[in-house]
This record gives structure tokens, C-alpha cells and sequence, in this order.
């Protein structure tokens, strides 16, 4: 495939990711407090997105039977139809099967992310990863506009039924570039192996050297700004916006920042390499929770709104850096034989701390309000993103990361290319 036909597959994949992402991250919370639901609850339903975290353990599967076109097929489909299932229910009397609902969503949805992760490693080479990451965050982001803000609005003027409709039917649309793939051999020729032995490949891959510090270091790095945007929704709604308010702002305005936010932090990893991209964009998005910070403690008195849009909008600009310049990394840690099952197990340890940092959000929201939750994401943000960068730099992690860590373009050859 050509560069362009690249880049334009891997941003209608991850924006058919981001759509129903941005609705059931985004708009769902802000839908259930409208409902009555207490913070905790709003932030255990996090757990329906376990599937995220525990993705690496089919990884394997993904990487070695079938073609990566049939699987993104087969897994979009269906969840155009888990769309069009849930267009049936209503939040308001059955909660229960809207959260099955969910739970089976996320479990296609995060199959095919395996999917797209590991195509995106293949087909990307070393010194077009900033770049291509912009795409995949820029993707992503505008697919949460639609679903987070857009959707959103749909439903304050259509309900529920016509915005699950509108959604599948997006979905559908956006395989459309899919038809064009012609994808790479995925693995080496001879027979098969076996499903215990493919199995057994998710641990052999963990057990590689820097692998498991990294783990932690990823975790850290995305707990603490993961824990202050968990609830940022619930707490414009408790600050007296309304849903309209919060469709436009955080739904759409700060989504579209976020598209913003990812080209700086391509260019930055492009321009600057790895390194400046990841210092500058987790500290950046540390500093915008403090305007959230001051906005709970009210200290922003009749400006107090301005005060949240402001904080959103640089949440997402600066926060878009970030999560080019983190996913650059851990793409650069991936081998491109194994890439599905590389990157799902970095990407499913990040899952798994923002699943844990939102349940710890709704706790300390529920028991000590927002500002002490802002204040404390603020610190642990800060924190992570600071470890991060100082282990990577003692060379931290597996070997393939130095290569390239400090280097603004990686002069590697592409898929093809010997490790690094």
C-alpha cells in the first residue's frame, strides 16, 4: 500500500474505535448522572470495559490464524450490530442489558484493536511512526467527537433509538477503506502450531527483557491524569451545565482540540524526537488538571466556567500530545513478527490503569470531593510522567526503545527492516 492509502486505512479504523469509545466514555457517564446514579456507580462501570485489558490473552490468535481484513470485517460488523441491538433497549429500564450490551461491544471492539494495532506496527515505518500515530490519535479523537459530543447532541434531540441507528450505520461505513488492503505475510511459512502453543506466546512475549519494568512504567505514566478525566463529565454536570453545554464542550470543542494536540505531539516526535515529545506533553496535560483543581475549589468565582472550558480544552490539546508521544513508544518497543501481541500487552497495561485510576476516581470524588481528586491526579501525573522519562533514559525497557529514543528520525527501513 501506498503511504497515503496507509495513513487513510489506520484513520477510518481508529476512528470507527473512537466513535463508540467517545459515547460510552464520554457521554454515557454525563446520560447515568442525569439518571441519579452515584459517582461510584458511574466509575465501577468501567469495569464492563474489562475486555480492553485482558485483550492480550487472544493477541496471539489475531497475529497468527486468518488475515488481519477478514478479522476487521467480521469484528466491525458485529459491532455495528451490537449497535443496532442496543438501538432497542433504554437506559432508563434496563440498565442491565445495556450494560451486556456494553460488555460485548467492548469485547469485539477491543478484538479488532488487535487487530489495527498490529497493522499499524507492520505497515508504519520506524521514522513514519510520529506521524502515523498523529493519524491513529487523530482518528481516534475525531471519532470520539462524534460519539462523545455529536451522539450526544443526537440524543437530546432524537433519543436513544435513532443515535444507536446513526452509529451503526457509521460503522459500516468506515470498513469502506478496508476493501483497498493488501496486507503483508504475517508470519514465516510452514505449518501451523498449535492453540496451546500459541497461547503460550503472550508469555513468552512478556518475558522479555524490559518488558515487564516497562509495564509498570506505562501504568504510572497514565494512572494519575487517567484519574482526573474519569469524572470530568459528572463534574460539569454537577457544576450546573447542561447536557447541551457538555456535548458542545467536552463532546466536540475540546474532542477537536485534541485533533490539535495530536499533530503537535507527531511533530514534536518527528521534529524532536521521542524524548521531548513524551516530557513536554505529560507535563503539559499535568498543568491543565490544576484549572480543573480550582474550578472544584470555586476559585474561579463568576469566571468559573471559563475556567472548566479552558481546562477541558487544554486536557485535550495537550493531552493529544501525550498519547501520540506514548504510543510512538510502545510502538517502537513492538517487533514487527509478533506486533499484535507486542503492543495489545503495552496497550492493555495502560487500559488497565486508566479501568483502575477511574475506579479510584469515583471513590475519592465520592468521599472527598473533586478538588481533592484534581489535586491528587495533578501530583500522581506529574509523577509518572517524570519517572517514566528518567527510567527510559538509564535504559529502561527493551533494547529496540534506545535506538530510537532520542533520535527525531529513525532512519530504519520500514516493516522489513532487522530489529533495531
Amino acid at each position: 500500500m501506498t503511504r497515503a492509502r496507509t495513513l487513510l486505512l489506520l484513520s477510518a479504523l481508529y476512528l470507527s474505535q473512537g466513535l463508540p469509545y467517545g459515547f460510552f466514555s464520554q457521554a454515557l457517564p454525563v446520560l447515568m448522572r442525569e439518571a441519579g446514579y452515584s459517582l461510584v456507580k458511574i466509575g465501577a462501570s468501567t469495569l464492563l470495559f474489562l475486555p480492553w485489558s485482558l485483550k492480550f490473552l487472544w493477541a496471539p490468535y489475531i497475529d497468527r490464524y486468518g488475515t488481519r481484513k477478514r478479522w476487521l470485517f467480521a469484528l466491525q460488523f458485529g459491532a455495528a450490530a451490537v449497535a443496532l441491538g442496543m438501538a432497542t433497549l433504554e437506559l432508563s429500564d434496563s440498565l442491565r442489558f445495556v450494560f451486556v450490551a456494553l460488555f460485548l461491544f467492548n469485547l469485539l471492539a477491543a478484538t479488532q484493536d488487535v487487530a489495527t494495532d498490529g497493522l499499524a506496527v507492520v505497515l508504519l515505518a520506524p521514522r513514519d511512526r510520529g506521524i502515523g500515530n498523529a493519524i491513529q490519535t487523530g482518528g481516534y479523537r475525531l471519532g470520539m467527537v462524534i460519539g462523545g459530543g455529536l451522539l450526544l447532541w443526537v440524543y437530546t434531540i432524537a433519543g436513544w433509538r435513532f443515535m444507536f441507528v446513526a452509529m451503526a450505520l457509521m460503522l459500516a461505513l468506515l470498513l469502506l477503506p478496508v476493501f483497498s488492503l493488501r496486507e503483508p505475510l504475517k508470519a514465516p511459512a510452514g505449518p501451523a502450531p498449535g492453540a496451546l502453543a500459541v497461547a503460550a506466546t503472550g508469555w513468552q512475549r512478556l518475558r522479555r527483557p524490559g518488558i515487564a519494568l516497562l509495564l509498570v512504567l506505562l501504568s504510572f505514566f497514565k494512572f494519575g491524569d487517567s484519574m482526573g478525566a474519569a469524572l470530568v463529565g459528572p463534574f460539569m454536570k454537577d457544576s450546573g451545565l447542561t447536557l447541551q453545554q457538555i456535548a458542545l464542550i467536552k463532546g466536540t470543542v475540546a474532542s477537536v482540540c485534541g485533533l490539535v494536540g495530536a499533530v503537535l505531539g507527531g511533530w514534536l516526535a518527528w521534529r524532536h524526537g521521542r524524548r521531548v515529545a513524551l516530557l513536554f506533553g505529560g507535563l503539559t496535560q499535568t498543568a491543565a488538571l490544576i484549572g480543573y483543581a480550582l474550578a472544584a475549589l470555586g476559585l474561579g468565582g463568576a469566571f468559573n466556567f471559563g475556567l472548566i472550558v479552558g481546562a477541558c480544552i487544554a486536557e485535550h490539546v495537550l493531552g493529544g500530545a501525550a498519547t501520540v508521544a506514548l504510543f510512538t513508544l510502545m510502538m517502537d518497543a513492538a517487533e514487527p513478527e509478533h506486533a499484535g501481541t507486542d503492543y495489545t500487552l503495552l496497550a492493555c497495561t495502560v487500559i488497565l490503569a486508566q479501568g483502575s485510576a477511574s475506579i479510584a476516581a469515583g471513590l475519592v470524588a465520592q468521599h472527598g470531593g473533586y478538588a481533592l481528586l484534581f489535586a491528587l491526579s495533578t501530583v500522581l501525573s506529574a509523577a509518572g510522567c517524570l519517572t517514566l522519562v528518567a527510567a527510559v533514559d538509564r535504559r529502561a525497557g527493551p533494547a529496540r526503545l534506545q535506538a530510537v529514543w532520542r533520535s527525531p528520525r529513525p532512519i530504519a527501513a520500514g516493516p522489513g527492516a532487522p530489529a533495531a
